[in-house]
């Protein structure tokens, strides 16, 4: 009988430890975007190091998403738990502004960190040689709903042009690019960071015109909405552009539902940059990967497990 109880305790001891190492691990669901945007393949990346790296900490599962604006929904409903989006629409999902207008906001996530700023790279035909000469032009603006849409509509009102003066098409970078291609569309908005999968595989037997926004214009920009960036996207990134283009960008952030445990927040973004080496192998994203970018752009609340791992390295 004492073997029996001995027996039965030791099978209960070992099931308890089992029962702890499973829920020991945060099963965390990803939202991303597109498969053809950098999105998806610098998150596919991320993921794949850190479940790995962190076997039992984590498991991020990857998903193919509409973007930014899918993703903040998704987070809010319980769909995912955390997710990749641009600086821009995650604020204004927070206070309910512009792309979220209409909705009560949504509070119900925060800030785990900015990776890479992502440029509007419009593409045109040969012929399109300035963002004007779009008017009359059937251009796609990116998914219905999306942060690329909302950027379109934006940078076209600085040039005093509505989507009431375009042909309207809302399509996927990939799908834009074949559009391009195959000539229904004349040019399209793609928000990504350079190079992106769909315009580097378009590059390779189409040629094209990235669509400059010059100084005075990129000012009147940033000063109806602060979270643009103003750069320049090199000569070279694409076979058929030469030389460099200025360009606005916003940054690519990611946050997580406010449902995460500080402690899975604190494991992802610390193994960002433990592991930073790996990524970087990966996906050429993780070059960008910095410390004080981390915390750059970002006008919502932090999680508070990134919010710990920040302060711990001084740079919040």
């Amino acid at each position: 009988m004492k073997k029996c109880i001995a027996f039965l305790l030791a099978a209960v001891m070992v099931f308890a430890l089992c029962a702890c190492g499973k829920t020991g691990t945060a099963e965390l669901k990803y939202a991303t975007g597109g498969t053809s945007g950098t999105y998806y393949g610098f998150s596919g990346v991320i993921a794949n190091v850190l479940n790995e790296k962190l076997k039992g900490t984590l498991n991020l599962k990857v998903e193919s998403t509409g973007a930014s604006k899918a993703n903040i929904q998704m987070l809010a409903s319980g769909d995912a738990d955390i997710a990749i989006v641009q600086n821009d629409v995650m604020y204004y999902a927070y206070t309910g502004t512009d792309l979220f207008a209409g909705g009560a906001p949504i509070t119900s996530f925060s800030a785990v960190a900015s990776c890479y700023p992502e440029y509007v790279q419009i593409l045109a035909k040969k012929d399109i040689t300035s963002i004007e000469q779009l008017s009359g032009k059937n251009v796609s603006v990116g998914d219905a709903g999306s942060g690329t849409e909302f950027n379109a509509k934006q940078i076209l009102a600085a040039y005093n042009l509505s989507f009431d003066d375009i042909k309207v098409s809302n399509q996927s970078f990939a799908d834009s690019a074949d559009a391009l291609k195959n000539g229904t569309i004349d040019a399209a908005f793609v928000v990504a960071g350079y190079p992106t999968t769909a315009v580097t595989e378009l590059a390779t037997n189409f040629d094209f015109n990235l669509l400059s926004i010059d100084a005075d214009h990129a000012a009147k920009l940033q000063a109806d909405y602060g979270f643009y960036y103003y750069g320049v996207i090199p000569g070279g990134t694409y076979a058929p552009v030469a030389e460099d283009v200025p360009a606005v960008a916003v940054m690519a952030t990611i946050v997580a539902s406010n449902k995460v445990p500080a402690d899975a927040v604190y494991a992802f973004v610390k193994g960002l940059f433990d592991y930073k080496t790996d990524i970087i192998a990966g996906h050429v994203k993780g070059n960008e990967l910095d410390l004080n970018t981390a915390v750059s752009g970002v006008s919502i609340p932090w999680h508070a497990g990134a919010e710990k791992f920040y302060k711990e390295k001084g740079v919040l």
